[in-house]
């Protein structure tokens, strides 16, 4: 089978992806069960077809190239997703149970998504639930490409690629150890982050710039002791006492199990989580039912 006008072909991205797993192509002739000089030949041929050296050969040894490494990720999430087709097929041809892919934010993983994953086994909805966690943005593409079937996300989405339905509403909180001297508060306001340590989300998102700036107006520079890139990650840090943090209320449900202490944090702003799908997409019954888990789970934990 050849890639559509690039002279590329799948055996040979198959043969490349198992050189650079077993590192060399004397384990992965035998991995494929082909010649080693057959291995070489696919690899030569797909140097040509892509115009670059894929390996540096030294000593016997095979040593991926800059060019290789960039490439075998594209090949690896292709491969994977053809896994997955064959899975499925061999599913639908035994009656077995289909599986399920959910995209979410990593923080999900801790409480919604197991006790969703739990009742879903326990009904004998899905034999296996996959849990892709990223970034909204890559949510919505792992959604769109095929890659989830539903995924928990946030307003705002393009509503010409996904439909959606809403399953709970957030306020910014702060979140603080049991002992801190927020505990006695009923709201937090942003003057009261002067002289605090803040565990503080990277400078690329709103959150991080409105609170910053907040400080800045009133002539204090933020104290940031932690500055992490994914929600999800201030939980330890704030946990382990080095400083707060200005989250969300649906996200720091998650976070129970830490012992933790949250108050409702001012100037806030109002976030509302939804579940997701490719637009036009029947969902089935059995997808009808995890959104509905999902949507029940929330509300049940008091995230709405």
């Amino acid at each position: 089978m050849e890639l559509s006008g690039t002279g590329i072909k799948l055996r040979q991205l198959q043969v490349f992806r198992e050189v650079i797993r077993t590192g060399s192509e004397r384990l992965a002739s035998k991995l494929l069960g082909v010649t080693q000089p057959a291995i070489s030949q696919n690899i030569r041929q797909l140097e040509e077809a892509v115009g670059f050296a894929l390996f540096v050969r030294e000593k016997g040894k095979m040593r991926p190239t800059d060019q290789a490494w960039e490439l075998v990720r594209s090949v690896e999430s292709a491969f994977t997703g053809l896994d997955r087709i064959r899975g499925e097929i061999e599913g639908i041809k035994s009656s077995d149970r289909r599986s399920l892919s959910i995209a979410a934010p990593g923080p999900f993983c801790l409480r919604l998504l197991p006790e969703v994953v739990k009742a879903l086994r326990r009904e004998r909805v899905f034999h296996r639930v996959r849990v892709r966690s990223a970034n909204y943005q890559e949510i919505a593409e792992m959604v769109h490409d095929g890659r989830s079937d539903i995924a928990i996300s946030r307003l705002p989405i393009d509503v010409r690629r996904f439909d959606y339905v809403p399953v709970a509403k957030a306020v910014n909180v702060c979140l603080f150890g049991k002992d801190h001297r927020f505990s006695k508060l009923d709201i937090v306001r942003v003057e009261d982050l002067v002289d605090e340590a803040l565990v503080d989300i990277d400078p690329q998102f709103s959150a991080h710039q409105m609170n910053v700036n907040a400080l800045r107006f009133m002539g204090n520079e933020p104290d940031i002791a932690v500055e992490y890139d994914a929600h999800g990650h201030d939980a330890g840090f704030v946990s382990a006492g080095i400083g707060v943090s200005i989250t969300n209320s649906v996200i720091a449900t998650e976070y129970r199990h830490f012992g933790l202490q949250t108050r409702l944090f001012e100037p806030g702003a109002s976030y509302h989580y939804v579940v997701l799908w490719q637009r036009g997409r029947a969902l089935n019954p059995s997808m009808q039912r995890a959104v509905q888990l999902i949507s029940d789970c929330m509300q049940a934990e008091g995230r709405d």
